[in-house]
């Protein structure tokens, strides 16, 4: 079951000034929704802002610092957040440092979004109902996710290994959200397709075929990307948990650390280690079979 109107909830969006996270800016915003643009260019930001009547916030994820400051800038002038779109994200085709030492594809697509999400906990708990959604990828199948090693160190650095561990990483995070949280949060990852967007910006090649005539066939338009979060985001809360969806349809989790929570609390403590996010702990009817 479907909500047709969003009316009186207040949606927070990364990476929203282009992309995928325009059009579900933009589509939230049509349903009644008020709508929080929170992206890196300060122009693209404030174009999706006034375009819908949001409230344009910079972020950028490849700084932990940033990601405070928002933290603080949405507990500080937003009421109450009903809806968290963690959509920010790249795909490095090099290997690159953050600022803050890590791998730049983990950090921006993970521990950022982590960070995030633990700072806003207190303000999310605020919410009757509140969904997470976390943009992932398909490809999460294929990602090798070590906990003490989610900089990539010990293995050769490939784009799509970092980008599909990076995305698994994600699921994960979306499924121990759903073991921590309280029953008013849910949390669920969603592949947006092959998306002809600013993603892969640093792939001449990729982007190049994406432009061609038969790219275009097989790819999706950032509006059609946006499609799975609008229908995460208006679907009753029972039905989300444990979920994954792959463009429009549901699929069961189909990776064994998504669904093991002895792994799912050991990625959650060494994460909360290398953020220094606040300690989120189980409730006490989990069973705790790892790190929590």
């Amino acid at each position: 079951m479907t909500n047709e109107t969003l009316a009186g909830l207040t949606a927070v969006v990364t990476g929203a000034s282009s992309g995928v996270g325009a059009a579900a800016a933009r589509r939230l915003a049509a349903l009644g929704a008020s709508v929080v643009v929170v992206g890196r260019s300060a122009a693209g930001t404030r174009a999706v802002a006034d375009e819908i009547g949001g409230r344009p916030l910079l972020a950028d994820f490849t700084r932990f610092s940033e990601v405070h400051r928002l933290a603080d800038e949405l507990i500080e002038r937003v009421p109450r957040i009903d809806i968290l779109a963690n959509n920010a994200g790249l795909i490095s085709a090099r290997r690159q440092i953050t600022p803050d030492g890590h791998e730049l594809t983990m950090q921006v697509n993970f521990l950022s979004p982590f960070l995030l999400t633990a700072l806003l906990r207190e303000k999310l708990a605020q919410a009757p109902a509140v969904r997470i959604i976390n943009t992932s990828s398909s490809l999460y199948r294929y990602g090798k996710l070590d906990p003490d090693d989610l900089d990539g160190i010990r293995v050769r650095y490939g784009q799509m290994r970092a980008y599909n561990t990076a995305k698994l990483a994600s699921l994960v995070h979306a499924a121990e959200l759903n073991r921590r949280g309280p029953a008013t949060m849910s949390a669920t990852a969603f592949h947006p397709g092959t998306v002809r967007s600013g993603l892969d910006r640093q792939s001449a090649l990729v982007t190049a075929v994406k432009a061609t005539a038969i790219g275009r066939l097989v790819t999706q338009s950032p509006d059609e990307g946006a499609e799975p979060l609008v229908r995460i985001a208006t679907t009753d809360q029972a039905n989300l948990r444990d979920v994954f969806y792959n463009r429009l349809k549901r699929e069961p989790l189909r990776h064994p650390a998504a669904t093991d929570a002895a792994f799912g609390g050991r990625l959650w403590h060494r994460t909360t280690e290398i953020t220094q996010a606040p300690v989120w702990h189980r409730p006490p009817n989990q069973a705790r079979t790892g790190p929590n």
